[in-house]
């Protein structure tokens, strides 16, 4: 009953000797430091956090046999930096000595942050099937006016005016209706993600001429996902589009780059989808980096950049972003953006496995 319980906790827990030696640490340790137990059986824990205040709190606890505990420390784990909190308690069972506990405040601050992302899409949902109703409407009556109008008009120079009132027309009816999004559900298959990457650099390299610099950082041993291919490509490319645009606001597209990097992630907590059923825990899923060397986007707008008319270009339309994350949200994912001048990142994660979903698009809300 106690392997189980520490098996399925979310805290990272790790058990050490009196030389601080890695007797036994439960899947969400081996996940937080990028490591199994094989591995680090019997070796200090000093080795995989070299940090000299984590040592000092360590030599005091068992020491003076009392339990010490951190609040937003930064631990270096396989030479990245992660904001923990953690607790070391001092034990009696064999040749256990220290119980050391470690919550990711990361994985907090994710959850708030998707949350919040979660909140704009249906704000977003709600906005742009109000606006659908109130502007096609009335966009069907002008259309329909201009065209008896221009039966009646007997003089070519005034039916060229009913001619661009239909033209624009048709024009705003065609931008509505790509803000609305997708309104059938993905075709799903299996594939593989890096097919469509690779779809995504031929139509790339087809508009620049091959004078944008793409550069591939594929994990081979990521399996098929579930998804919709064509639906994928068109995710993908508008945000590679979207990268493309923000290099050439800055520089000339030789000089630009464009990194595609998958990977997969462990214990990603949680892996949100717009469902009834919310926020969902997956132990694997598949990350795609899309990084950029391009302006960046301003802090006033990063966090609005998913809303549809949201750009930061004057000749930018806001409809890109919106719809790549409808997409992936199709697929029970989620596209997360940082960025700073000169790095910008989008994180796209989609499922390795999937269950059944319940269609809905831009245009449709959940009840």
């Amino acid at each position: 009953m106690q392997n189980i319980i520490l098996d399925n906790l979310n805290t990272a827990v790790v058990v050490l000797d009196q030389g601080f030696r890695v007797l036994t640490l439960n899947p969400a340790a081996e996940t937080l430091l990028d490591t199994s137990l094989k591995r680090v059986l019997n070796q200090s824990i000093i080795i995989l956090i070299p940090e000299e205040s984590f040592r000092e709190d360590l030599d005091r606890s068992l020491s003076q046999h009392q339990q010490f505990t951190r609040r937003e420390t930064d631990f270096p784990i396989n030479g990245e930096m992660i904001n923990v909190d953690y607790s070391i308690s001092p034990i009696t069972c064999g040749e256990a000595k220290l119980l050391l506990e470690i919550n990711p405040r990361d994985r907090l601050q994710r959850i708030t942050r998707e949350e919040s992302l979660i909140a704009k899409q249906e704000t977003s949902k709600i906005l742009v099937r109000g606006l659908a109703h109130e502007v096609k409407n009335p966009l069907g009556g002008i259309r329909g006016a201009a065209q008896l109008l221009a039966r009646e008009l007997d003089e070519p120079g005034l039916k060229e005016f009913t001619d661009i009132i239909i033209q624009e027309v048709d024009r705003l009816r065609d931008l509505v209706d790509q803000m609305l999004g997708p309104l059938q559900p993905p075709k799903m298959q299996a594939l593989s993600l890096h097919e469509v990457l690779e779809r995504v650099v031929q139509l790339i390299n087809a508009e620049t001429g091959g004078e944008l610099r793409l550069l591939r950082d594929y994990d081979p041993s990521i399996p098929d996902i579930p998804g919709d291919f064509e639906r994928l490509i068109q995710a993908i490319l508008n945000l590679v589009r979207n990268a493309m645009q923000a290099i050439d606001q800055v520089m000339t597209r030789s000089e630009g780059v464009i990194t595609l990097r998958t990977r997969i992630a462990r214990q990603f907590s949680p892996l949100s989808k717009l469902s009834k059923k919310g926020a969902q825990k997956r132990r694997l899923v598949c990350h795609l980096s899309i990084i950029d060397n391009g302006s960046g986007i301003p802090a006033d707008l990063i966090e609005n950049i998913f809303y549809p008319m949201i750009s930061g270009r004057a000749e930018g339309t806001g409809i890109g972003l919106p719809m790549a994350q409808s997409i992936i949200s199709l697929h029970q994912g989620l596209i997360e953006c940082d960025s700073k001048p000169g790095t910008t990142t989008f994180h796209v994660y989609l499922p390795l496995s999937q269950e059944p979903l319940q269609p809905f698009s831009m245009a449709t809300s959940q009840e």
